[in-house]
């Protein structure tokens, strides 16, 4: 706690002297996006996630694989987007459209497993909706 480098974001910069002291680290949400292809071509999924993940230089923050859905007759590109707000949602998604068309297919669908902060939900809207100057102030829920 001495290094500045270790100065706290908040509380005294010093050991208390019976409780000591607690480190916290916080991460950006991690989202947890999928893709369905209108086929049941698993490599074609493969691919597309090789050039959407960052390791294989595509979109910064984003951890993909190819799968199939094999009870569903689908493949999929499954990904873990680590910062929504580096590489977005539908900037992901748009490329995944666009490679799937280079191999003759489609985006059926995506889900979202689990929870999603708002923001990346807003930004998608207003990309797609094309919205000017839109703020989240203007969300009904934010004034409940």
């Amino acid at each position: 706690m001495k290094d500045p480098r270790w100065k706290p974001d908040f509380g005294p910069s010093t050991m208390h002297p019976t409780g000591g002291a607690t480190a916290i680290g916080a991460r950006m949400p991690l989202i947890c996006f999928n893709v369905n292809l209108d086929t049941p071509n698993v490599e074609i999924a493969r691919k597309i996630s090789r050039r959407v993940r960052s390791i294989n230089g595509g979109y910064r923050f984003v951890k993909a694989m190819g799968i199939s859905l094999d009870e569903r007759g689908l493949a999929q590109v499954t990904m873990n987007l680590t910062d929504y707000t580096q590489s977005s949602i539908y900037s992901v998604f748009e490329a995944i459209k666009m490679e799937a068309r280079r191999y003759g297919a489609r985006v059926l669908n995506s889900e979202i497993v689990g929870i999603i902060p708002m923001q990346a939900l807003i930004d998608c809207a207003q990309y797609y909706l094309q919205v000017d100057d839109f703020s989240i102030d203007q969300v009904l829920e934010t004034h409940l």
